[in-house]
């Protein structure tokens, strides 16, 4: 890094690493309980920013194994200079384009169709104001209500614990913000999609980091479940053309409409990091 970071920045940055772990952790734990022996494969990564300088890195986390296909877990902590165009689309960078950023990044794509594929990310940004973001959708190819309900449920719960407003609000950010324009389609079932959660005083950190917190907790705790619920359902041809079809439209909306995506890019991150999001195999018909 660049800079020494200050007692918030450190501590977002050592709670993403713990929730990576314990993701992982878990993970690895579903593949032994499927008799397979994947592990995941850590790939640190560094960053210069465009004047040859240090600009912090991350670690790539990924597996292929029997239940996940592909399942990428990504930390970074970056800082730099935004590019005076993209600081002019950032929160608090137009009159100061130095930035902090630090966060989790999950996609698992999986194996059987009954299983649903799932996107999971919360980060932590300074530039002259800071605030979080994140949040977790669920993207089942061949859809189930309960299993749609139970997630919703989780961070409905997640939510409720700091103020009664987030669920409502969260979840139509996420049903707005999944959606593909161009298909005149949602990517999934929704979950819920945060952002500029602003604070200037450390009681206010706190405050949000604590349901930043919670939503990486709720998520560790239901995704697992549902994964558990179906991935010894049988499946046949025509469900895994339902995926791989439906896997083409996810990959459509990350290439063209996903914000952390474009951030990731225009910052000069991992390029493999950043697209870790995409499916492994894909058709379009």
């Amino acid at each position: 890094m660049t800079t020494q970071l200050d007692h918030q920045q450190l501590a977002a940055q050592t709670w993403f690493k713990q929730l990576r772990d314990q993701i992982c952790a878990e993970f690895e734990k579903i593949e032994s309980e499927a008799g397979s022996d994947a592990k995941f494969e850590y790939i640190p990564w560094d960053r210069k920013n465009p004047d040859g300088s240090p600009g912090g890195g991350g670690t790539q986390g990924k597996m292929n194994g029997k239940i996940f296909e592909k399942v990428g877990v990504s930390i970074s902590t970056v800082d730099g200079t935004f590019s005076e165009e993209f600081a002019s689309q950032i929160n608090g960078a137009g009159e100061d384009p130095r930035f902090f950023a630090t966060g989790i990044s999950l996609v698992a794509h999986m194996t059987n169709p009954h299983v649903p594929a799932v996107h999971m990310n919360t980060r932590f940004l300074c530039t002259t104001k800071r605030w979080f973001g994140g949040g977790a959708d669920l993207n089942p190819a061949i859809v189930y209500g309960e299993d749609t309900e139970e997630f919703h449920a989780r961070l409905r719960s997640a939510c409720a614990a700091h103020n009664p407003e987030y669920y409502p609000r969260f979840k139509k950010w996420a049903d707005d913000y999944f959606y593909i324009p161009h298909r005149n389609v949602h990517r999934g079932v929704g979950g819920i999609f945060y952002d500029h959660i602003e604070f200037e005083k450390d009681a206010d950190f706190d405050r949000h980091f604590a349901f930043t917190q919670d939503v990486g907790k709720a998520f560790l705790d239901i995704f697992p479940k549902l994964v558990r619920k179906r991935m010894d359902m049988k499946w046949d041809a025509e469900d895994k053309q339902q995926l791989l079809e439906w896997r083409g439209r996810y990959a459509e909306f990350n290439l063209v409409y996903d914000r952390g995506t474009t951030f990731g890019l225009k910052t000069g991150g991992n390029v493999d990091a950043i697209l870790m999001s995409l499916p492994p195999v894909a058709k379009w018909t």
